[in-house]
């Protein structure tokens, strides 16, 4: 049985914050790192050698002091004195977050001095030491988190002012008249602050792009990008560079491959996919067992290191889907053609081939760069009659085509025996302590114009989890190889959920007679499960899948491997999806670099790509969900003469969320809105409760509203609230 990787606080990479602590609270007591160690409760040479090396920067930049060699007091002054970064609410007020922190330090708004959302920054923490609530004050901004932000322009006769729709930007923009360039009036543009002058309210910038008129389509997606700082297109000579390469299948090129291209081959995919990053292969083999090889798009054989296209792809870092486009990470050229796995094509990839037997155990693995040729092209739902019928005639209303076509009867045989070992390898997942979460996807229909004409809620199927399934065998044991050699590699992490947030969730579920087991990590995960499985179909499972996913801690990359809480993984990786994730490129090199013999790589380097990537990542999925509000809104202007159902999917001190049932969009309903009675918010009750009748509007309610205002803009539905649901 394999040694379970050993599990590290988030701050492993640097133990400043801590040793800080420690000094500060024995303030005149020298400390070696030996002394430190123990009360960090390490006792591994690697982060041994971290302390030292910290307490070396620390006594650099005079936070603490060398009082004799290899002893270390804190300077007086730093105890109260830290760094970190600001936390800034939709409600405009603000915390400073830090390690050295178990809450974090409210800051006053007067105490702010020009510090904006997600900087860098010195505090002064007072009332420390008094047994009051401690509060912070920005003495520096170390490090502006961003600098350039979307917002609609005022512009007066000799300057303009520019109003975002970020909810945590307290400020506007000042543009001087020289700054303004091309916009008018009205325009949503990108701007860059330059300057902050001490005295000054706002902060000085100066316009960088128009972006459109607001409310036009294109604007209001292109606005979306650009507030996260993420691209709409290439750069010329990327796509010129990426044009140029040869894309042909060459003999010199297959002779030093795996050949795979006699073996049954074929993909998986959504009805409308463009890229097919993955193939699945099949066949028996005389002793009974199966080989089945998954079956990677080999990217890095044409996005080669120190590259323009390589560069491109790495600030990228990933695709990014909003609702009705996909911006790539790699041009065309190669995400939709040379790299795209289609059928009846030969192509490169870089593959996991496995020997399973009839009990999904894993008998062999061989892992490689190969040539395959797809012999068919599947959507979901088509694999999905498949397994459902076991029928080998697709019929027309599902078919790609249109038209109703035969599948060869090896293909279905394939279909069947890889949706069976696929069941068995969830069934382990889940007895392992894995948990499900299967959230409903919402999508649009759209018209030629983009314009949404109607909503659908995407479910995942069995043919959903055959592919998912064989992916994360793939992704495991890739992993599982490089992690047991000890070698620098590029993990995907997840660490276990906040047990704060955990008794948060408990204290909502009790309220719809469901619990949580909290006797252990397995029992935690077993009734997550169960909540998972008991809410769906239920009017209140939306929000409760909501506010599950939102206990768990954040997935990310590194090459500090801790496991994978959520899948139930010791080890875990991303190798199955190059095309849109840059991570799973770094993998494949190394991947190669290692069963090529080459020594371990250099573990900082990977690291801050690692740390890029993961940022990259939450800067797309933010975009992505801001694409659904604005998607919703614009759904919602069209019926806004239409009552609806919703779920009471959250409470606050200001009104209520309601949630529609029949199509997820989400919107407000102030408490000066409700007019029955006086409402007072009640937050041990999660509930507003009514003056005279006492009556309460509470979390999973149902309730009948009707659309009030649908804010393009700033992406923001409001609710009349018409009765209670009786």
């Amino acid at each position: 049985m394999s040694k379970k990787p050993r599990r590290f606080s988030k701050g492993v990479k640097d133990f400043s914050g801590k040793i800080l602590k420690i000094l500060s609270k024995e303030a005149n007591k020298p400390f070696n790192y030996k002394q430190i160690a123990a009360k960090l409760e390490v006792d591994d040479t690697k982060s041994r050698n971290e302390i030292i090396k910290d307490l070396k920067i620390l006594a650099s930049k005079k936070q603490i002091i060398e009082i004799e060699p290899g002893k270390y007091i804190v300077k007086a002054q730093s105890q109260d004195y830290y760094e970190g970064t600001i936390d800034m609410t939709s409600r405009k007020t603000a915390y400073f977050v830090s390690d050295e922190f178990e809450e974090d330090v409210f800051i006053p708004t007067n105490n702010l001095n020009h510090a904006l959302d997600g900087d860098k920054v010195k505090v002064y923490v007072y009332n420390r030491r008094k047994g009051k609530r401690p509060e912070a004050e920005v003495i520096e901004v170390i490090e502006r988190n961003r600098t350039e932000f979307v917002g609609v322009i005022d512009v007066q006769k000799n300057f303009a002012f520019v109003t975002t729709a970020n909810a945590k930007m307290y400020t506007d923009i000042f543009i001087p008249k020289d700054k303004i360039g091309e916009a008018t009036d009205g325009d949503v543009v990108l701007v860059k602050i330059e300057d902050w002058p001490k005295k000054a309210d706002s902060p000085f910038g100066m316009v960088i792009k128009v972006l459109g008129r607001p409310g036009e389509h294109d604007t209001e997606i292109h606005a979306i990008l650009a507030e996260y700082g993420l691209p709409y297109d290439f750069p010329l000579e990327v796509e010129a560079y990426a044009k140029k390469l040869d894309t042909s299948i060459q003999a010199e090129e297959i002779a030093k491959r795996r050949d795979m291209r006699d073996v049954l081959t074929f993909t998986i995919d959504p009805k409308d996919a463009k890229d097919f990053d993955d193939a699945l292969s099949f066949r028996k083999l005389e002793n009974g067992h199966y080989e089945i090889g998954v079956h990677i798009a080999d990217v890095s054989h044409y996005v080669q290191e120190g590259t323009i296209l390589d560069d491109e792809a790495f600030k990228r870092a990933t695709s990014v889907y909003l609702v009705d486009r996909v911006v790539p990470m790699l041009p065309e050229v190669l995400s939709n053609f040379a790299c795209s796995l289609r059928p009846n094509e030969e192509k490169y990839t870089f593959s996991a081939i496995f020997e399973i037997n009839e009990k999904a155990q894993v008998t062999n693995q061989w892992f490689g760069r190969t040539v395959i040729y797809s012999d068919q092209r599947f959507a979901y739902e088509e694999a999905q009659h498949i397994i459902e019928t076991k029928s080998n005639t697709i019929p027309a209303e599902i078919s790609l085509t249109g038209e109703e076509y035969i599948v060869k009867n090896e293909i279905v045989e394939a279909t069947l025996k890889l949706d069976e070992l696929a069941k068995i390898f969830r069934r382990n997942r889940m007895n392992n302590g894995a948990i499900s979460f299967d959230k409903v996807e919402v999508k649009f229909k759209l018209d030629e114009n983009d314009e949404p004409v109607g909503v659908y809620f995407k479910i995942a199927k069995d043919a959903n989890h055959l592919i998912e399934e064989f992916m994360l065998l793939a992704n495991r044991k890739v992993a599982e190889y490089i992690g047991k050699q000890k070698k620098t590699f590029v993990y995907r992490i997840h660490d276990e959920p906040d047990e704060n947030k955990l008794m948060n969730l408990q204290g909502v579920i009790s309220k719809f007679g469901y619990s949580l087991n909290f006797k252990s990590k397995e029992t935690i995960s077993k009734s997550l499960n169960t909540l998972l499985e008991d809410v769906i179909g239920k009017k209140e499972q939306n929000m409760v899948d909501t506010l599950a996913i939102r206990t768990m801690s954040k997935a990310k990359y590194s090459t500090e491997n801790i496991g994978h809480y959520g899948l139930a993984f010791d080890y875990y990786s991303h190798f199955t999806s190059p095309i849109r994730r840059y991570p799973d490129v770094m993998v494949h090199r190394l991947l190669q670099q290692y069963l090529d013999g080459a020594k371990s790589a250099d573990e900082e380097v990977y690291e801050e790509k690692c740390v890029h990537s993961s940022n990259m990542e939450n800067s797309a999925s933010s975009a992505e969900r801001d694409s659904i509000k604005y998607m919703q809104v614009k759904y919602m202007q069209d019926h806004q003469d239409q009552e609806f159902l919703g779920v009471i999917s959250g409470v606050t001190e200001w009104g209520i969320y309601v949630e529609i049932v029949e199509n997820k969009c989400e919107g407000m309903v102030r408490i000066r809105e409700i007019k029955d009675d006086y409402y007072t918010f009640d937050e041990k009750q999660y509930a507003l409760v009514g003056e005279t009748t006492k009556s309460l509007l509470q979390l999973g309610d149902e309730v009948w509203v009707k659309v009030k205002n649908a804010d393009l803009v700033k992406k923001q539905l409001d609710f009349h609230f018409i009765r209670r649901n009786e």
